[in-house]
């Protein structure tokens, strides 16, 4: 077994591939070899013995005096009513037919390559299982992220005209755009300090879900601040090669006036955004679980997606939708509470009063820490347990999560 990064020390092995098994390994299966003969007198061999000769290799043609195996049903060997394991069971009538036993599950997914609702099963399951850990974290952030959100548009746009943009002299527009963007620019930034703290605690608890394990707020933020910066740094270069990618293609026909270059510039610009998101959406998970840099972090991604970028894509645009529908489910009722209840009405969202009066911004700041506290577990879970599903797929680290999960001799005998 390589030495893989993460749960063990990084090492060498390829991650280029998926691992393929060798027919000589598997139980059972002994290349043709004849059974030993009986020994005459051995009294730990029983008196009744079955027939010699009665097991061939793949490919052999069974000799012609051979007994065969009963009639099975329609659908495969075992393929009855009740059999466990998916309908298999071990039949000795020949080669191949020996069922797999199931994966072990110590903790919120089975060892083995995941499917997409076991992913999203393993997410929830974890905030569910281990909510004590999750929900302080992620409230607590979401909390803090919503107070500053909601001072920020209350004081930077409480001074700005709530006349009509017909009404507004050049001099007031070119103010409420600024105070707008300002406020837009200091929510995400704090957005995203909050999301990265979250992430990099969320990280370490899912990591130990896995194994069955469970983890304090007090020992997630142990393990995970170590990598804190190196997580901040790895998010700022991510967003900055992206802007700095969007003022290549989109800045030069905006400068030339020119707005045909410009969409052209935005819409090569936007697809490759996307094609940077993904290839890079498991830089996180490794940097913190593999202890490595930012940029082996990134070149570490950048593999593991290889070859998997359209079902990574599938997944992560999936979550993205639910997350939207759970947000706009809880957002929206304290959002109607807030402008009709207290905010002033459809008066408030004509003249634009409701923007910054307080009952409006609390309300919405409300629906948003609920959202975010479902949502953030959610999203971080999704990731972290992509990254070991490539993992497993490529470099066997199920064993290696066995082995740490006190698993003994998992993946040595079939099971």
């Amino acid at each position: 077994m390589n030495d893989s990064p993460g749960w063990a020390t990084p090492g060498s092995s390829p991650s280029d591939g998926d691992r393929q098994g060798t027919p000589a390994d598997q139980p059972g299966n002994d290349g043709g070899a004849q059974q030993p003969a009986r020994p005459t007198g051995d009294p730990k061999w029983s008196a009744d013995q079955p027939p010699p000769g009665q097991w061939s290799s793949p490919g052999a043609t069974p000799p012609a005096d051979a007994p065969q195996p009963p009639a099975q049903p329609a659908g495969g060997w075992g393929a009855q009513p009740g059999t466990p394991y998916g309908g298999q069971q071990a039949y000795p009538g020949g080669p191949g037919q020996w069922s797999q036993p199931p994966a072990a599950k110590p903790g919120v997914i089975p060892l083995r390559p995941l499917g997409l609702g076991e992913i999203l099963d393993g997410s929830v399951a974890t905030m569910r299982t281990h909510w004590r850990s999750v929900v302080p974290i992620t409230l607590v952030v979401a909390t803090v992220i919503q107070v500053i959100s909601v001072l920020v548009q209350k004081f930077m746009l409480s001074d700005l005209p709530l006349s009509s943009t017909e009404d507004m002299t050049a001099e007031e527009a070119i103010d409420t755009l600024g105070s707008s963007l300002a406020v837009s620019v200091v929510n995400q930034f704090i957005q995203v300090l909050g999301t990265i703290v979250v992430t990099a605690m969320l990280t370490m608890i899912f990591s130990r879900a896995i194994l069955g394990q469970h983890s304090s707020v007090s020992t997630a933020w142990r393990e995970a601040r170590p990598q804190l910066l190196r997580l901040i740094g790895l998010t700022l270069l991510l967003a900055f090669g992206i802007i700095l990618l969007g003022a290549v293609l989109v800045l030069p026909g905006a400068l030339a006036g020119n707005i045909g270059l410009a969409v052209v510039g935005f819409v090569a610009w936007l697809p490759l955004i996307i094609w940077l998101g993904i290839k890079f959406s498991l830089a996180s998970p490794a940097l913190m679980l593999e202890k490595s840099t930012v940029i082996k972090a990134f070149a570490r991604s950048s593999k593991l997606v290889g070859g998997s970028w359209w079902r990574i894509f599938g997944i992560t645009l999936l979550t993205s939708l639910i997350a939207f529908m759970v947000a706009l489910m809880v957002v929206a009722p304290f959002q109607m509470v807030g402008i009709f209840a207290v905010g002033g009405g459809m008066d408030a969202l004509e003249d634009g009063s409701a923007q910054t009066a307080w009952g409006p911004l609390i309300f919405s700041g409300i629906g948003l820490i609920i959202a975010q506290t479902i949502i953030m577990p959610i999203q971080s879970g999704v990731t972290v347990l992509l990254y070991v599903d490539q993992r497993i797929r490529r470099e066997g680290l199920d064993l290696e999560l066995a082995r740490a999960a006190g698993i003994e001799n998992y993946g040595t005998t079939g099971g």
